[in-house]
């Protein structure tokens, strides 16, 4: 059973999530992001929040054997075996085949990838950099609100690509390479974000900033069982395919959807698998389940003395016995 501190911290983090979405209603999503933003003071409170949630409470309960699985080890055991095993070998074979069929011509060169070499892992949203203790990766993380000085503070959202070079400071980062990494992560992060044309930006400057055959890691919150919220996953996979990235990996675990979108050796053998699907059976944009909530039933929702129930954990992982 989840403890009262941990009850407290979930509240707080999911009545931040709220405001931002009932302010971007009232506001329009730019103003009110940028209000978000500005607002230091609540977005320490927020990153410290989220630091001791997540060491404190998940990574415990993950560790004792419990029924939450640890996001921060299910993207380590995924990324290594996908670069280091034969999983990069065969999803490259598969789609050499669907280019031959489709007649578009493939000039890659294998980039041989060792265990020697560092992954270069851009962290978004990172809060207190949770990738640093695996070695294999060379992690940039950032936040609107980093939690410790590991973490560089960045708007991803207004971050400027470049062709040429990382544009990075003591403390923040304003411009980033594109092509430059193995992998981006976006753990917790989408549904941080109020509007689906948000999210969606987020995954077109991850699509830029992977080198070809890099992954966009996703992980995001959903207690419900698997099949609840299939047509908001099946939408994402949709829509990323139009991007270029083709879904490589699905799994849910109690409280998280986990998945990896590989970034193809060219754009129309991931649109392929979008083109040959029903438009009409998928979302039009990256929703999540808090997009059909009226004002009035999200107010509720947040303000609600019952805020013990497990139903309202359905945002972040709250284990139960």
């Amino acid at each position: 059973m989840a403890s009262a501190d941990h009850v407290f911290l979930s509240g707080f983090i999911k009545s931040v999530h709220q405001k931002l979405r009932d302010d971007a209603k009232l506001l329009g999503t730019e103003e009110a992001w940028q209000k978000h933003c500005e607002d230091e003071d609540g977005l320490e409170k927020y990153a410290s929040a989220m630091q001791n949630l997540a060491t404190s409470h998940w990574e415990n309960n993950c560790n004792k054997g419990l029924k939450a699985t640890s996001r921060v080890e299910w993207i380590y055991q995924f990324s290594k075996k996908y670069f280091t095993k034969e999983e990069i070998r065969k999803q490259r074979q598969k789609e050499i085949e669907i280019a031959h069929k489709i007649n578009v011509e493939i000039n890659y060169v294998d980039p041989n990838i060792t265990e020697e070499r560092k992954l270069q892992v851009l962290d978004v949203g990172s809060c207190y950099n949770p990738l640093k203790k695996y070695t294999c990766f060379g992690v940039i993380p950032i936040d609107i609100a980093p939690a410790n000085s590991d973490v560089y503070k960045c708007d991803f959202l207004n971050l400027k690509l470049t062709p040429t070079t990382h544009c990075i400071s003591d403390s923040e980062i304003s411009e980033l390479q594109q092509e430059s990494f193995d992998m981006v992560v976006f753990s917790l992060l989408l549904e941080y974000l109020p509007s689906p044309v948000q999210r969606h930006l987020c995954c077109a400057k991850a699509y830029s900033l992977l080198k070809t055959e890099g992954i966009l890691i996703i992980v995001t919150p959903d207690s419900k069982h698997v099949g609840a919220n299939a047509k908001i996953m099946k939408s994402w996979r949709f829509i990323l395919a139009k991007l270029g990235l083709s879904r490589i990996k699905y799994e849910k675990l109690s409280y998280l959807h986990c998945m990896a979108f590989r970034k193809s050796l060219h754009k129309e053998v991931a649109q392929r698998w979008a083109l040959l699907q029903d438009e009409k059976q998928f979302f039009s944009e990256m929703v999540i389940p808090q997009d059909f909530k009226k004002f009035e039933e999200s107010h509720n929702l947040v303000d609600s003395k019952d805020n013990c129930d497990i139903t309202l954990f359905k945002e972040l992982p709250c284990p139960v016995e």
